[in-house]
């Protein structure tokens, strides 16, 4: 199917591209996430606005924390020493991502404002406490990860604003991972659970998981969390916080014919075992 006639235009600058997008806009970087639904006409944009040579909006670069800018590919995330070195649950998470097509053209910040619910980085930048960087035409603001992912599809981004750049904390001193169940064709997660443990010796000190695929929206598990922190990761710690998880996402579950939401909650479960023991090493 062709999508709806759209008019096109390539920005030079943040600044441009928010003057040029308008009411009915969208922007336009990798389009491995906006093309495919146009072509399905579930989203009709009278114009596109590319942001794909802004150089403000590339690169990622290191300086306490991790700064991604919004036109960073999958794939240029995935290879980054500092990435790896400093969150390597989304360099993998990155590197995990659709096809070597994808992950080369394909771009962060199209990715988290698509916010398809079986995407692979915002479980990642959920539960490592990333910031979202947005500009429009009223000023900059950040907003954290968690609150940024509303629901299936859905985000905190208002009409014409654009996201510039993606903040991580620095979590070389926590041992993280990112597994996923994934669909034998499309490579979706239909389970994702990433987990970030702050280690004391041999007992979490503390731990954030969050929960995609199963979800419509990346879900930060509370009671996972909790069952984790102060337990040498031992099997009832883990059979806990397996059973935790479940709980956890009972509310926000997502399903089909071929993988309903009560086997993804359990499943869930299973993954999430998964997760910590691939941090723990």
């Amino acid at each position: 199917m062709w999508p709806n006639k759209f008019d096109y235009q390539r920005a030079e600058s943040v600044d441009q591209a928010l003057e040029l997008i308008g009411d009915e806009g969208k922007f336009l970087a990798g389009g491995h996430s906006l093309l495919p639904v146009m072509k399905l006409r579930l989203s009709a944009p009278e114009q596109l606005v590319d942001i794909g040579r802004i150089d403000s909006l590339r690169g990622i670069s290191a300086n306490g924390g991790l700064t991604i800018g919004a036109t960073a590919t999958h794939a240029e995330i995935a290879a980054s020493g500092d990435v790896q070195s400093m969150c390597g649950a989304l360099a993998d998470a990155c590197g995990g991502v659709g096809d070597q097509a994808v992950r080369n053209f394909g771009t962060i910040g199209g990715n988290i404002a698509h916010a398809d619910p079986a995407s692979d980085p915002p479980t990642v930048l959920v539960a490592c406490g990333a910031s979202i960087n947005i500009q429009g035409a009223d000023g900059s603001r950040s907003v954290d990860a968690e609150a940024f992912f509303v629901d299936l599809f859905e985000t905190d981004l208002d009409d014409g604003e654009l996201i510039t750049s993606v903040s991580l904390p620095n979590c070389s001193d926590c041992q993280c991972a990112y597994v996923k169940f994934p669909h034998p064709a499309s490579r979706y997660a239909i389970v994702g659970v990433a987990v970030c443990l702050k280690m004391d010796g041999g007992t979490c000190a503390q731990a954030d998981v969050a929960v995609g695929g199963a979800t419509v929206k990346a879900v930060k598990c509370a009671g996972a969390e909790a069952a984790l922190a102060g337990s040498t990761l031992d099997d009832a710690a883990l059979n806990a916080a397996a059973e935790a998880v479940k709980a956890d996402i009972a509310d926000w579950l997502a399903g089909d014919v071929a993988y309903p939401e009560s086997y993804r909650q359990q499943m869930a479960g299973v993954y999430l075992k998964r997760a910590v023991k691939a941090a723990a090493g």
